[in-house]
């Protein structure tokens, strides 16, 4: 284990919690958009993460891939809206606000303990430079 790869581990990690707080950023921002029923309504994005070398010392964690909640929606009864059908349905996307609070805040907590690791390594490091000068 090369002496600076603590900072490249909880540097992989800070980026694919950011990746997390975007995803869960733009399906809230999106839960109320509205489509015409013949339109899919907005997927909602689940990030995947995976460990990159497990259980090494070097590898650190990435995003594997992003996964896409359901097109279909929920049919929403709203006859004076302008995109509604016939009948009156419009359609919105099925995500609920608790699920996504409680991961954004996930996220954001090992987005804080990524950092806090980042942090304390580079006042360690800081500091063996300054043993080394004395």
């Amino acid at each position: 284990m090369a002496i600076f790869d603590t900072l490249g581990i909880s540097g992989s990690g800070l980026m694919t919690h950011r990746k997390w707080l975007d995803a869960v950023s733009d399906n809230i921002a999106n839960i109320n958009t509205v489509n015409p029923t013949g339109q899919d309504a907005f997927q909602e994005r689940f990030v995947v993460a995976q460990a990159v070398d497990y259980g090494t010392g070097n590898g650190g964690v990435r995003v594997a891939r992003v996964e896409f909640g359901d097109a279909e929606g929920r049919m929403v009864y709203q006859p004076d809206h302008p995109l509604a059908d016939d009948e009156g349905y419009v359609k919105y996307p099925d995500i609920d606000l608790g699920d996504q609070m409680t991961q954004l805040m996930m996220a954001q907590r090992g987005y804080q303990a990524s950092l806090a690791v980042v942090e304390r390594s580079t006042n360690m490091y800081q500091a063996a430079l300054q043993l080394g000068k004395g």
